[in-house]
């Protein structure tokens, strides 16, 4: 039953009939496996527990990015890599790497599919390129340029809680996994998009306005990126220095009366929090009724080079399986207790391999639902076809880095 009920909240979510949001299916099953007593009450209480400050800091880092775009971050961030360019599409597309990389790293995926992805197409159609290059690259790196920070991705502060790092220990092993995921992306989109960027751009128009680059917000950012690291080494959650962010970008804003209080609430997205508390709880019914097992006799739990190339594999499967969420909840409890090679592997399996299908992580989902709302279609067949040219050898690359990184730093 459970594992019904799980495909059930996961087809809610792809599907969203009527507009529901995704929590519309996922507490009722949550209530439903508790009901049933395939998951103990006190069993799922500490489970609702153990996520409340990950959900917490989710809500938070969402306050967050969307005041920075209010604040125009994102739009001045096109300004400056449509005029670095210089109608040249090369460095145009390094540029939307760039950009896009770094939002991810640090505001995490959603920011990057929500708020940067219309940024991108705006300023690709603003200079004359073809947006096709440019609005794939803001779905591959949301999902392939999370994996640097425990902040990038609700996975990964999912593993990051799990795993007894620090945060800057972390950063430390998982820093060319990132590169090396970024590196091959940016090759491989080089040679498939070739036609897309021989066509051109052209610098954008002298006479044009140019928004003003947000210095507060970003000292804002920074101070915040900041504090992960200070509440990682005092032993605190990072929630603290994303709410503490948030805080002072929103009375500023609320001071100037360029936002609202239930503006800002809104932008907490408090069903899809609601949404990953109940689908902890289903997942969990799931794990302790066969998939944990199953998992359990598949995966290696050593750190030698095709041990974690292993773990990274298995873990992408499951991720494009039953998505990338239920998918790092099902393993952490198995490569947790096998050290942060096997767990770090994992992670890069579960947020790169996402970039196979649609419905691997929420956030394509969210990203193609986006592009379809600016009049830009996608299209399946195309976008799992760049994903088989870039997933096998992105997981490939980076878990060898990862390899390296813990032979470099240590664990």
């Amino acid at each position: 039953m459970s594992a019904v009920l799980l495909l059930a909240v996961l087809a809610c979510a792809v599907v969203r009939p009527r507009g529901w949001p995704e929590a519309a299916v996922a507490i009722p099953a949550a209530v439903l496996v508790v009901a049933a007593g395939a998951v103990p009450f006190d069993e799922a209480r500490a489970q609702v527990e153990s996520l409340l400050p990950v959900v917490g800091f989710l809500a938070a880092i969402l306050v967050l990015a969307q005041l920075c775009a209010d604040e125009g971050l994102f739009a001045a961030a096109g300004d400056l890599v449509a005029r670095a360019c210089g109608g040249r599409t090369g460095p145009l597309l390094g540029g939307v790497f760039a950009v896009a990389a770094g939002i991810t790293a640090v505001l995490s995926l959603d920011a990057t599919v929500v708020l940067l992805t219309p940024v991108v197409l705006a300023t690709a159609v603003r200079v004359g390129a073809r947006p096709r290059p440019h609005v794939y690259a803001c779905a591959h790196l949301a999902n392939s340029a999370s994996l640097l920070l425990p902040v990038s991705n609700l996975t990964n502060l999912l593993a990051f809680t799990a795993s007894g790092l620090s945060f800057t220990r972390f950063a430390a092993l998982m820093a060319l996994p990132w590169l090396a995921a970024i590196a091959v992306e940016y090759l491989v989109f080089r040679r498939v998009f070739a036609a897309d960027l021989l066509a051109g751009a052209h610098t954008p128009e002298s006479g044009e306005a140019r928004p003003g680059f947000p210095v507060f917000t970003l000292v804002v950012l920074v101070l915040t990126l900041t504090g992960f690291v200070v509440t990682s080494f005092a032993g605190a959650e990072p929630l603290w220095a994303a709410l503490a962010g948030a805080a002072v970008l929103a009375v500023r804003a609320l001071a100037q009366r360029r936002t609202t209080v239930a503006r800002v609430a809104r932008s907490a997205n408090v069903l899809f929090c609601l949404f990953v508390l109940a689908l902890g709880v289903v997942v969990k019914a799931v794990v302790d009724h066969g998939l944990g097992d199953w998992v359990g006799r598949i995966l290696p739990d050593g750190s030698s080079l095709p041990e974690l190339l292993a773990v990274a594999a298995v873990a992408a499967v499951l991720a494009n399986l039953i998505n990338n969420l239920p998918a790092v909840l099902a393993l952490l409890p198995v490569v947790a207790a096998a050290g942060p090679g096997p767990l770090l592997a994992a992670l890069i399996g579960v947020n790169i391999g996402p970039n196979l299908t649609y419905v691997g992580s929420l956030a394509t989902l969210l990203w193609r639902r986006i592009l379809h709302a600016h009049g830009t279609d996608v299209e399946l067949g195309f976008f799992t076809r760049l994903g088989l040219l870039t997933v096998p050898a992105t997981l490939a690359v980076s878990t060898v880095a990862l390899w390296g990184s813990l032979r470099l730093f240590g664990t």
